[in-house]
C-alpha cells in the first residue's frame, strides 16, 4: 500500500521534488501569465509547466491553483489522473512501452516485465542510476509492428528483449560518453 502525506492540506505522494531551477519560479510566473485567461486553461499550463522544466514541481501547484480559481486538489487531482505529468524530474531517458491491445497482443506484457527486471524499476519510476525513467503509453501508432516503444523521441518496432537490452546498453553507453566529455571539459576549464 503507498503511504500517503498530507502536506498543507493537499494530498500528494511522499516525498516530491521541490522546484530546483533558480528560475522556475519565474517561468512557471510567465506561463501563468500567458494562459490563466484562456478557457480551459489548466492542462496548456500544465503541459507548458512541464516542458519547461521536465516535470509538475509540487510547489508549483498552489500557484496554478490561485491563478485559475482552483483548489490545489484539483490541480493535484488532473497532474494525478494524467500519466504523462510528473510530479519529479524524469531520468535522462524516458521510454515510454505501449500497453495497447496491438502491442499487447503481440508480446508487449513479457517486453515489459523484462524492461521493469533490468531497469529494477516499475512504471513511472527510474532505475537507481537515474538514467532511464520507465512510462507506459497506450498507443504509439505502431500497431502494425509490435511492440512498439518510444526512447525519448525516438520510435522503435518489433522490439524483443534483446533489442531492448540493446537500446539500453546504446542509452548507458551515451550517458558515459557525456559524463566523460564533461569530466574533460571540467578539467580543461579548471586548468
Amino acid at each position: 500500500m503507498q503511504k500517503i502525506a498530507y502536506l498543507d492540506g493537499a494530498a500528494t505522494k511522499a516525498p516530491a521534488a521541490a522546484v530546483t531551477a533558480p528560475d522556475a519560479a519565474e517561468r512557471i510566473a510567465a506561463i501563468l501569465r500567458a494562459r490563466q485567461h484562456q478557457p480551459g486553461a489548466l492542462l496548456p499550463i500544465l503541459h507548458d509547466v512541464q516542458d519547461a522544466l521536465g516535470f509538475v514541481p509540487p510547489d508549483a501547484v498552489p500557484a496554478i491553483a490561485r491563478a485559475l480559481n482552483l483548489s490545489r486538489a484539483e490541480v493535484h487531482g488532473v497532474i494525478s489522473f494524467y500519466h504523462h505529468f510528473r510530479d519529479r524530474p524524469a531520468g535522462r531517458h524516458v521510454l515510454q512501452l505501449c500497453r495497447a491491445e496491438a502491442c499487447q497482443a503481440v508480446g508487449a506484457d513479457a517486453l515489459a516485465d523484462h524492461a521493469q527486471r533490468e531497469l529494477g524499476c516499475g512504471w513511472h519510476q527510474t532505475s537507481a542510476d537515474g538514467a532511464i525513467t520507465l512510462e507506459p503509453v497506450y498507443c504509439l501508432g505502431q500497431c502494425a509492428v509490435g511492440p512498439a516503444l518510444m526512447a525519448g523521441t525516438e520510435l522503435h518496432g518489433g522490439v524483443t528483449p534483446a533489442r531492448l537490452d540493446a537500446l539500453l546498453s546504446v542509452l548507458r553507453q551515451d550517458d558515459a560518453r557525456q559524463a566523460s566529455d564533461a569530466a574533460t571539459a571540467n578539467d580543461e576549464v579548471s586548468r
